[in-house]
């Protein structure tokens, strides 16, 4: 009989450890209601006027993130625990956006001299009140478990100038496929990274995080190299490429866009390629 509880109590908990690692449904309603698509899916713009309506959706998403303790976390696998994090970063963000929405014009207008918006204590996140800044740079880049620079294009700051939200949410399942999506749509947007003559002017992000992009990873050890790794985003031939990875073609960092990513400020845009 004993045998037969403990069965039975192992089926129950790797049944509730399956249903974690993929139940990021209602994430997936509000991104589905509330993203919109622009230029092939490089750009979305998001409906905070909805998410606001829908905040009792988000509240509820955000309690089951909460609801997951740190022991559970580190038991899921690698792409699960990614795909959560990012996910959280992110449904976070827009929560951060409704606290000010609509009297702001940026994430920025939601911080002060002596603290940045970032660095504000209030997700409940793997049992302790966290920051943005820690669930990106502590728990996904900090903590030795990833080793994955295309997440700067999967986090999205709540700007313009970020990589676009997905409609959908990160899944452990097709995170590699999302992950890459990401990357290259963001880096076929010729409004953020584009070659003109000589020079590649390229999003900040790739300023900031310069290091992330000069890992190793597949091989990359250089920026270049790892802007090589999607020629094919950025438009660029084979002897564009060769010349970037040689060193002969400049890199400029392009200024960033830190006006609030909704869809108002969106449709005052005129920006080849966005209609």
């Amino acid at each position: 009989m004993l045998r037969l509880l403990i069965f039975s109590w192992c089926i129950v908990a790797f049944a509730a450890t399956q249903a974690l690692a993929y139940d990021h449904d209602i994430w997936n309603v509000l991104l589905d209601r509330h993203v919109q698509a622009l230029d092939g899916g490089k750009v979305t713009a998001v409906d905070y006027r909805g998410m606001a309506d829908d905040r009792e959706m988000l509240a509820e998403y955000l309690q089951q993130l909460a609801g997951v303790s740190q022991k559970q976390f580190d038991a899921l696998p690698r792409d699960d625990q990614l795909a959560f994090l990012i996910n959280a970063y992110n449904a976070w963000t827009v929560e951060l956006i409704l606290t000010g929405y609509p009297d702001i014009d940026s994430i920025k207008d939601l911080g002060s001299f002596f603290q940045s918006p970032w660095k504000k204590e209030f997700a409940d996140l793997l049992g302790e009140k966290r920051t943005l800044d820690e669930i990106e740079h502590d728990l996904i880049r900090g903590s030795g478990r990833y080793h994955e620079p295309r997440i700067h294009f999967a986090v999205n700051c709540a700007s313009i100038g970020c990589p676009a939200l997905k409609k959908d949410a990160y899944q452990a399942g097709v995170l590699e496929a999302q992950l890459e999506e990401a990357t290259s749509l963001f880096l076929a947007d010729q409004s953020r990274n584009r070659l003109i003559d000589d020079t590649l002017e390229i999003s900040s992000i790739f300023k900031w995080y310069r290091e992330d992009f000069e890992s190793g990873w597949r091989g990359a050890d250089t920026l270049p190299q790892f802007l090589a790794l999607y020629r094919d985003s950025l438009g660029l031939s084979d002897a564009e490429t060769a010349r970037l990875v040689a060193g002969d073609i400049d890199i400029e960092f392009l200024d960033y866009d830190w006006s609030l990513n909704s869809t108002e400020a969106r449709e005052k845009q005129v920006e080849p390629g966005i209609q």
